[in-house]
């Protein structure tokens, strides 16, 4: 399972074990979190490959953005603070193409199920749609503290190592909202004509889940295969 990565010495909070790895497409080292039977990765996507600067008008070609970047400069988009700090924005075409480095995956919606149901959330509200509260699965998976996320982070505590950073996310209009308040998250499985998403805010500790419009821009949390 853990082919590539590097094991890291301790436990997190939750007892959950931790360590790096690179993605070998760009040499981006990456932390990620053992958490139950699933490795996931402890920090948004960053993989950049070209910039955006235009509304996105589609749900198949990838796109990427950079929080309150409207430039198509990389090399200016990686300089950026919210680069470093947020990691990219992708579409639906982005995330579930060619976004996760080889050996991980985009997750599907029965996947953060999984996470969900192992941190505590009942089965009924794994099930269900908009806040899901149970096990206060939100603040397991925050990071810790206001240093990214605005106050009051209710809940936070990050007993599992998701580390989740709120970047906001980039809408099918242009505009970038709710960085530093919410993250957004996608997963591989449609609803319809849309995808179905996570999502956790600075205001609750449990986890949203609705399905969403594929030209927006959200980040990425990649499950090792």
């Amino acid at each position: 399972m853990f082919s590539g990565c590097k094991k890291e010495s301790g436990l997190l909070g939750g007892g959950s074990d931790f360590g790096t790895f690179v993605d070998t497409r760009d040499n981006h080292s990456y932390k990620w979190a053992h958490i139950g039977d699933q490795v996931w990765m402890g920090e948004n996507l960053a993989y950049l490959p070209y910039v955006n600067n235009f509304p996105s008008e589609s749900t198949t070609v990838p796109d990427y953005y950079v929080c309150d970047y409207v430039g198509n400069d990389i090399d200016e988009a990686m300089a950026t603070v919210n680069y470093h700090v947020y990691g990219v924005l992708y579409n639906h075409g982005a995330a579930r193409i060619d976004a996760c480095p080889p050996g991980w995956h985009l997750p599907s919606d029965k996947e953060w199920k999984t996470l969900e149901k192992y941190l505590g959330m009942s089965n009924s509200d794994a099930d269900a749609t908009d806040t899901r509260s149970s096990g206060a699965v939100g603040g397991q998976i925050k990071e810790y503290g206001n240093t990214y996320w605005l106050n009051p982070n209710t809940g936070a505590i990050n007993s599992s190592g998701f580390s989740a950073r709120p970047a906001g996310f980039r809408d099918s209009d242009g505009g970038f909202y709710y960085t530093g308040r919410d993250a957004f998250f996608w997963t591989s499985t449609s609803y319809e004509r849309d995808y179905w998403c996570r999502s956790v805010t600075y205001l609750g500790d449990g986890v949203y889940r609705n399905p969403h419009d594929g030209r927006t821009g959200f980040s990425i949390r990649c499950v090792k295969d």
